[in-house]
């Protein structure tokens, strides 16, 4: 084995001492030539972005936004520009700051960063400074020998020849940077979920301020049907219809008050602190009549660009190719232990037997043992520890696949939503107006004399019953544009 010199600091200062002169080329020429070994020696595989087949375009036409210029938007909707409601806007700022699982994702990016940082500084020696102190007998009619030592200590550095170390760095850079994206994942979820809280709330509140002027209706006709019903002008029949009928608007407004507590707690815990009494809707006789507006007016239309687009825009993408680049990092570090691993111990300082004469002239020295150590049996650990790193880059890349299939499923999913649900909520108005229609058209045939009272109550029903699908519909078309938002990565700016 050829044996390891170090020079003494400053030798190369004390040859070229005097005027500063340019290096020898044989010594440029013999760093490059050891950095290309070096380069030659690491067991890292070259990363290549896995190829995937990708449509030029969506299976569902989707509407784009034009930009400025007048060609379609490419950069993802910045949510700042998706949500225009204040009231809105001040709910996510708040759960930005407040969200517990958010604030997790960032300690773990933090931590993440710590782990890069341990992996980089395995890279260079730790010199420790180190006091130590012996006593010893050499035989029962020896004297007691005292040792005693203090200096600068080297223990056991590597010398990556083979780039393990290079590796393990490359991977915790990798883990960082999928932390990172994670994050930015949860943040864009973290803003879709209260925006769709919110709209879930809006809706509920509209219900339940139709449920209650339904309720009064339906209540003050049942005080009409019983008074006729004990003057003989109105059959048991049509009394019974009649307390169904308030019977079921009494359970439609409890379900719909419990629905709207669930919404308020569940925004609660997102925005993750008590709801401030201005942030929450208030009841209002107009808030059936503007829940569609206000769908409207709180969100941006999304712009959607190419299906490649995806692959750069979605975080929880790029988190996952993080991942396959960590995956691939660590066959790096599995193959380098196949080879030899060089390590140094040095130290430099004073030793002597008295501690009175530690520092001393003539007590100082120094010591240097590199070693070298190549496997030769170790039972098929090295081997198993390559194929578990194989093992994992599949797996990785495999959920990288996952990951951008889930992708373009969810975006299609918004897209599909998108186009239909614009058309469902257009038929169900026009059937909220034919049935209100009729309910007139069996008022003024029951004041005539022509209709029954079940008719009138039929039509009471089915009205109620249309007004209800209207507004679960209008909910289902803004909550897609969020699922749209989130489909697309969301942005920020």
């Amino acid at each position: 084995m050829t044996p390891i010199s170090l020079s003494p600091v400053g030798a190369d200062v004390a040859a070229d001492s005097g005027p500063l002169r340019a290096r020898p080329r044989w010594r440029t020429g013999a760093a490059l030539a050891a950095s290309a070994w070096l380069a030659a020696c690491s067991q890292l595989p070259t990363y290549q972005r896995p190829e995937v087949a990708l449509p030029s375009a969506w299976p569902v036409q989707a509407s784009a936004t034009p930009a400025a210029d007048g060609t379609a938007a490419t950069e993802p909707l910045a949510w700042q520009d998706f949500v225009r409601e204040l009231t809105l806007k001040a709910l996510i700022e708040q759960a930005l700051v407040n969200n517990r699982d958010l604030r997790v994702a960032a300690l773990q990016i933090e931590q993440a960063r710590a782990q890069y940082q341990i992996r980089q500084a395995d890279r260079w020696p730790t010199v420790n400074a180190g006091v130590t102190g012996s006593r010893q007998t050499a035989g029962e009619d020896e004297p007691i020998k005292s040792t005693y030592t203090a200096g600068l200590l080297v223990s056991g550095w590597e010398a990556d020849l083979f780039g393990r170390i290079a590796s393990l760095k490359e991977a915790a850079l990798a883990q960082f940077l999928a932390s990172e994206e994670t994050r930015k994942a949860l943040q864009t979820s973290l803003v879709g979920s209260v925006a769709s809280t919110w709209l879930s709330l809006q809706a509920n509140e509209a219900q339940l301020e139709l449920t209650r002027q339904t309720l009064a209706s339906r209540e003050e006709g049942l005080r009409l049907i019983r008074l006729r019903h004990e003057h003989g002008a109105a059959s048991a029949l049509d009394l019974r219809a009649a307390e169904s009928l308030a019977a079921t608007a009494r359970a439609t407004l409890a379900q719909q008050q419990r629905l709207r507590q669930l919404d308020v707690n569940a925004l609660a815990l997102l925005v993750g602190q008590p709801l401030d009494q201005a942030l929450q809707p208030a009841a209002r006789p107009e808030a059936v009549a503007t829940t569609e507006a206000q769908a409207v007016r709180a969100l941006a239309e999304v712009p959607v660009g190419l299906p490649s687009q995806v692959l750069l825009q979605r975080p929880d993408v790029r988190a996952a190719e993080q991942q396959l680049v960590a995956a691939n990092a660590q066959i790096g570090a599995a193959r380098a232990a196949f080879f030899p691993r060089i390590s140094l111990t040095a130290s430099m300082g004073s030793a002597s037997s008295e501690l009175s004469g530690l520092f001393k002239s003539g007590t100082w020295g120094w010591t240097l043992a590199p070693q070298a150590l190549l496997p030769i049996f170790d039972a098929g650990r090295n081997q198993a520890g390559l194929a578990s790193a194989q093992a994992g880059q599949q797996v990785a890349l495999a959920q990288y696949e996952k990951a951008i299939q889930t992708a373009f499923r969810e975006v299609n999913d918004a897209l599909a939503g998108q186009a239909t649900l614009a058309d469902q909520l257009q038929a169900q108005q026009q059937l909220a107006q034919a049935e209100a229609q009729r309910l007139r058209l069996s008022e003024l045939r029951l004041k005539q004399g022509v209709a029954s009272q079940l008719e009138l109550l039929d039509a009471q029903r089915s009205v109620f019953a249309a007004q209800q699908t209207l507004l679960q519909t209008r909910l289902a078309l803004a909550q897609n544009r969020v699922a749209l938002f989130k489909a697309l990565g969301g942005g920020w700016r």
